[in-house]
């Protein structure tokens, strides 16, 4: 009997060892339409901070990094599924997420804002966006943050499938204002020609309690499936090298003038 468990147990290591990765290659996962984090090119091909970031990573590691897009909606539920190795599309690390994924460090951290036509007094305050309809997109913190703080209030939260789409409504006057990733309402609209009449209206909001904070989130990392450490590890060795060699403030400039890694 203990001859045949010692057995098992040999044939188990080796099997763990035959699927022991060594990361050469990691399929990362972008949304594709966020910027200026993750866009598509002409050609198809996906571009932004979040690419630019993951693919400095991989070749920090002498990895070859492969993209695929995938709707927001379905992106852990993907990753689990192991469609793709890891996620770079500026996802929030939340006590919720992390329930669910593991997250590399931050590679950059982000308030949230309301964005509103100038002089509309609108704030994020409840007495003064009660009765409001408030564009978010669906999955993201914003949501999370409306759906907990705002949905139940008499606020009127409208979901949609990408955050251009709240744009576009905010634009045609079907709401009233859109709650968003500052960063990505900054780069994605306010300095675009469209966003040119709109503001952040109360300026960034990073939340004023625990709660809230909460929510918000610690920044925004890679996720992975919990079960990858060693991919976890190598990347955070990774984006430490890249902070220290002057690689991430290299890409940042490419989209921002100022900082957007935080404390």
């Amino acid at each position: 009997m203990i001859r045949r468990t010692l057995m098992l147990a040999a044939l188990a290591l080796a099997a763990q060892g035959a699927m022991a990765k060594d990361w050469s290659t990691i399929r990362f996962a972008t949304e594709g339409a966020y910027p200026p984090f993750n866009t598509v090119d002409t050609s198809g091909a996906v571009q932004g901070l979040d690419v630019d970031i993951a693919n400095a990573l991989c070749e920090e590691m002498n990895a070859k990094c492969v993209w695929v897009k995938q709707e927001w909606d379905g992106m852990i539920p993907a990753l689990l599924s192991r469609k793709f190795d890891a996620i770079s599309a500026s996802m929030s690390i939340t006590e919720e997420r992390k329930k669910r994924v593991d997250f590399t460090d931050k590679y950059y951290a982000t308030p949230l804002a309301l964005v509103a036509k100038k002089g509309s007094r609108l704030l994020p305050e409840l007495n003064l966006i009660k009765g409001k309809r408030i564009g978010v997109q669906r999955g993201t913190v914003a949501d999370s943050f409306a759906t907990r703080f705002w949905a139940e209030q008499g606020v009127t939260i409208v979901r949609y499938a990408r955050q251009e789409e709240a744009y576009l409504d905010l634009s045609a006057g079907r709401i009233d204002a859109a709650w968003a990733d500052a960063l990505v309402a900054d780069g994605g609209f306010l300095k675009q020609l469209a966003g040119a009449d709109y503001e952040f209206a109360g300026g960034l909001y990073h939340g004023r309690n625990a709660d809230e904070k909460g929510v918000i989130g610690e920044g925004v990392g890679i996720a992975l499936r919990k079960q990858d450490a060693e991919l976890k590890d190598k990347l955070n060795k990774a984006l430490a090298a890249i902070r220290a060699n002057g690689k991430y403030d290299e890409i940042r400039k490419k989209y921002f003038d100022y900082d957007i890694y935080g404390e």
